[in-house]
């Protein structure tokens, strides 16, 4: 497969929604040395996520798969090399070529010279930017046919708090108090920060990068709105989050405004 690794869409908004994880394609050269099976790659990866970064007009989806490129990963770490790197997956036929590797990190560099430049751009503008780090997880690692992980520990929604720099709590709580505003399936909502994930590379990078300038929610979405074993999506709990995501904007607007009159 060639194309475009990831599109970034540019509007007049505070807001940045990224969905990194969403891409299935890989690069002819990767295809070629690639072992592990299509339906193992899927299930890995983030389908879907891509419908939710509509929410606001600067929207980022990669096309290529994590296992080409992890954009959620720090350069040393991006290409996935050995089986301890990703959940124990035997990822290539051989060992990947250097060139090969060299060739996925220059997209994973390019990728983050265009995110600064967006940011860069966002910031000039309206001061501060908020970006949607919007990902998915499983919770049925046992099996297709076996029990749910334990509720307990998989909240329908997890928020990653690695990117979110101290002065923003008015943000953030109008932000988690929306998303926690209704459920996603017949279950009470549950909306917890920091369980299981904090954050990857890019929420922690722009934390780095922009320090108070910027608040970065890494969302994970548990997998209730698809089979994670079979790939097919649920339309009705796919429409649920896109209204959640909706509206949970909304409030996230309403609470930049209103930090926006007292400056």
């Amino acid at each position: 497969m060639t194309g475009t690794p990831f599109t970034f869409e540019v509007g007049d908004d505070p807001i940045v929604a990224t969905a990194i994880h969403a891409g299935h394609g890989l690069r002819d050269e990767v295809a070629d040395l690639m072992l592990l099976p299509e339906d193992d790659r899927l299930r890995e990866e983030d389908p879907f996520t891509e419908r939710w970064v509509g929410v606001a007009a600067n929207r980022v989806v990669a096309h290529r798969s994590r296992f080409e490129f992890d954009l959620n990963r720090s350069p040393e770490k991006a290409v996935y090399r050995v089986p301890a790197d990703c959940w124990g997956l035997d990822v290539w036929q051989t060992e990947p070529p250097e060139d090969l590797v060299a060739r996925s990190l220059a997209i994973h560099e390019s990728y983050y010279a265009e995110l600064a430049e967006l940011c860069d751009r966002t910031i000039e503008t309206h001061g501060h930017v908020v970006v949607l780090d919007i990902h998915s997880y499983n919770h049925r690692r046992s099996g297709p046919n076996a029990a749910v992980d334990d509720p307990e520990a998989n909240p329908e929604i997890i928020i990653g708090s690695a990117g979110i720099s101290p002065g923003w709590d008015d943000v953030v709580d109008a932000f988690s108090t929306a998303l926690a505003a209704r459920p996603l399936t017949y279950a009470e909502p549950d909306v917890r920060f920091d369980v299981k994930f904090t954050g990857g590379h890019q929420v922690r990078w722009l934390r780095a990068r922009y320090g108070a300038r910027c608040c970065a929610f890494a969302i994970e979405f548990k997998k209730v709105y698809m089979d994670e074993w079979t790939g097919v999506p649920d339309e009705p709990v796919i429409e649920v989050i896109s209204d959640l995501m909706a509206s949970s904007t909304g409030a996230l607007r309403d609470a930049l405004k209103a930090r926006d009159r007292q400056t």
